[in-house]
């Protein structure tokens, strides 16, 4: 029998308790159904997270569930993740209406659930320990669009449509309270359902109003038809403004005829400022053959910062949390920090910015800290 050396064999007696530990760590995504197109950002992002968890030393066996876009189908993964898998904490989910409905049974098991993006004002305002957002929130989708628009132009009027769903009524709802706050009028606002081939009898009653600017609140399917519709009727604000979601997306930029000059609100881009983002960009595109939206980077930061805590903490849920609140990281998504602040727990102060469709590509155009070109201000009409 060959012998082995004492200096190999003690190396090797050491490697198991050198080496971090494998944790488990469960991922809700809309991966089939209406949200798939942006869910797959988010499993993309999650994937090139682990690939550089690993490379850092740390192992992540991600156990993943498709919730569909329905909050019924993301309880019953959230219960799976939490009492067979046994998981170490969770990332997700992608729809607000999703991620508040998974929050509250998070809170239930005293399983950490980091958000990577649902926007919900309420989702980190109920108190919840084990629930933190990476992301910003809607209101801020709809602050920096109306300190934007306010700085460009001088509006006085605005017509407001979002989709009738949590991530919609809560969008429009801070739309409101933020233009009434700087003096803007709300002179049209509506819920619709979403998945309408036809939205042209809302859009005339818009036109009808007369605004002098236009925020809108849906997904991607949505946001395309709202827009051809729009088009359609030679709606011509000074500004179109989606906040994020639809708007955000290398499917609606296509759509050239009807996004151009079209603002959104973001939560990242890959020619922003911030350490890593063009690196990622550049690695996304490679990878997978497109443009990332900011839905990815959102996903990527939430997997590294659940992978690097529940590493850390081998896999305690009680430790993950407490590393979770404890910590603070910097990266591509900007600084990231969970805190407690006007109403908010677990929230992390996230710097929103806003991208325009130009030729169909996006230019980061707000703050103009931060900004790679110039808006395009107002509308220059339809072509």
């Amino acid at each position: 029998m060959t012998r082995l050396p004492l200096v190999v064999l003690a190396a090797l007696l050491l490697a198991p308790s050198t080496a971090f530990a494998q944790v488990k760590i469960g991922v809700i995504n809309s991966m089939t159904g209406p949200q798939a197109p942006i869910g797959e950002n988010l499993t993309n992002g999650i994937k090139l997270a682990e690939e550089d968890l690993k490379a850092k030393g740390i192992s992540v066996q991600l156990v993943w569930e498709d919730d569909t876009g329905k909050p019924q189908v993301g309880l019953s993964a959230m219960d799976k993740l939490a009492t067979r898998d046994r998981v170490a904490g969770v990332v997700g989910a992608y729809t607000s209406a999703v991620t508040n409905a998974v929050a509250k049974k998070a809170e239930e098991y005293k399983v950490p659930l980091v958000n990577p993006v649902a926007s919900k004002e309420e989702i980190t305002r109920q108190g919840y320990k084990y629930v933190f957002r990476v992301s910003a929130t809607t209101g801020d989708y709809a602050s920096i669009l109306l300190d934007m628009a306010t700085t460009l132009g001088k509006p006085k009027t605005i017509a407001i449509l979002s989709e009738n769903t949590d991530f919609g009524v809560s969008g429009a709802k801070s739309a409101k309270a933020y233009a009434e706050k700087k003096g803007i009028k709300v002179v049209f606002e509506e819920a619709y359902s979403p998945g309408s081939p036809d939205y042209r009898s809302t859009l005339v009653k818009v036109k009808g109003s007369n605004p002098d600017i236009m925020f809108m609140v849906s997904y991607v399917a949505d946001a395309i038809t709202l827009m051809r519709q729009s088009r359609e009727l030679q709606l011509t604000p000074m500004a179109f403004l989606g906040a994020g979601a639809g708007f955000s997306t290398a499917q609606f930029a296509s759509e050239k005829n009807i996004s151009n000059s079209v603002f959104s609100s973001t939560q990242w881009t890959p020619d922003v400022s911030w350490k890593g983002s063009k690196a990622f960009g550049d690695r996304y595109q490679k990878r997978f053959g497109k443009e990332p939206t900011y839905h990815a980077a959102n996903a990527y930061t939430a997997m590294m910062i659940m992978g690097e805590v529940a590493s850390k903490a081998a896999g305690d849920r009680e430790k993950v949390a407490a590393g979770l609140r404890a910590g603070n990281w910097d990266g591509l998504f900007g600084p990231v920090k969970f805190e407690d602040f006007d109403g908010y727990q677990n929230q992390n102060k996230h710097q929103m910015l806003v991208e325009q469709v130009q030729d169909g590509k996006y230019a980061t155009v707000w703050p103009p800290a931060l900004q790679s070109g110039k808006p395009i201000w107002p509308f220059p009409g339809w072509k």
